[in-house]
């Protein structure tokens, strides 16, 4: 069904799953560990993204995306690392030796409560934004009636914005 691209399908494939596994054990980490305290019960904790220049990482994602900035422990110069909603946190760690390509479908999703006003900023900063059919600066409504635009951080990592009410 898939000649050629059912290596990169499967590998999609797997993704997704293993992405909602984490999320469905995200959503009350603290209920997940008590209802088994004698057993390893994994619950998300960060994020970690590769950089070129964590200077251009931390003015997209603190000066345009508006991610609160958390204490960063190792004090090296090569970390930065915002808050996702407490306790999750994206961690930046400049060293990568170049920009990647990556698959849209290959992304972290965050929300905000006004889609509109969000991609006013994006298109304020020249940060291009894509529908799910790739349709530059424009708006996907799913079928629940949630907007949602992907977009890409200065590596090329993939973002999700949508305005889901959680």
């Amino acid at each position: 069904m898939f000649t050629g691209t059912s290596s990169i399908m499967k590998n999609i494939i797997i993704t997704g799953f293993v992405i909602c596994c984490l999320l469905q054990a995200c959503k009350n980490p603290a209920k997940t560990m008590a209802a088994s305290p004698s057993t390893l019960s994994p619950v998300f904790n960060h994020m970690a993204l590769y950089v070129v220049n964590l200077k251009m990482s931390i003015n997209f994602y603190h000066g345009i995306l508006g991610l609160d900035t958390v204490p960063e422990p190792f004090k090296d110069g090569k970390h930065a690392w915002f808050s996702l909603g407490h306790p999750y946190t994206l961690h930046v760690i400049e060293g990568a030796d170049e920009k990647k390509s990556y698959f849209r479908s290959n992304h972290f999703c965050l929300s905000v409560p006004s889609l509109e006003a969000f991609t006013k900023v994006l298109e304020k900063n020249k940060v291009a934004y894509v529908n799910t059919k790739g349709e530059i600066n424009a708006v996907t409504i799913r079928p629940d009636g949630v907007k949602q635009i992907y977009f890409q951080d200065p590596d090329g990592y993939w973002i999700e914005m949508n305005d889901e009410k959680l």
